[in-house]
């Protein structure tokens, strides 16, 4: 397993203006703007589990993403306490 970044759609602003994880995630076509909701957008399928979305989103107060653990298949786990340690990320 490993932690992928999942967007709260009722916290993120970015129907706003912000658009910070998107700017600074280093995946290439990870996290996009989703412009028929206007939120942040992220390809489970394309995150690496850095969490810099996460950083970036916290210090803007937003606080709209969490990271979340997936299995091998790339479905998420539902259960409490199964999120690998923070950094954790899948190098496969």
């Amino acid at each position: 397993m490993y932690n992928v970044a999942l967007v709260t759609e009722e916290k993120c602003v970015a129907k706003k203006g912000c658009r910070l994880c998107i700017m600074y995630c280093p995946e290439a076509n990870c996290l996009d703007l989703n412009s028929d909701k206007m939120i942040a957008e992220v390809h489970i399928d394309r995150c690496k589990g850095c969490e810099l979305c996460k950083v970036v989103c916290d210090a803007a107060k937003h606080e709209a993403i969490e990271m979340v653990a997936v299995n091998s298949d790339g479905t998420l786990m539902e259960k409490a306490g199964e999120a690998a340690e923070l950094g954790q990320a899948y190098q496969g």
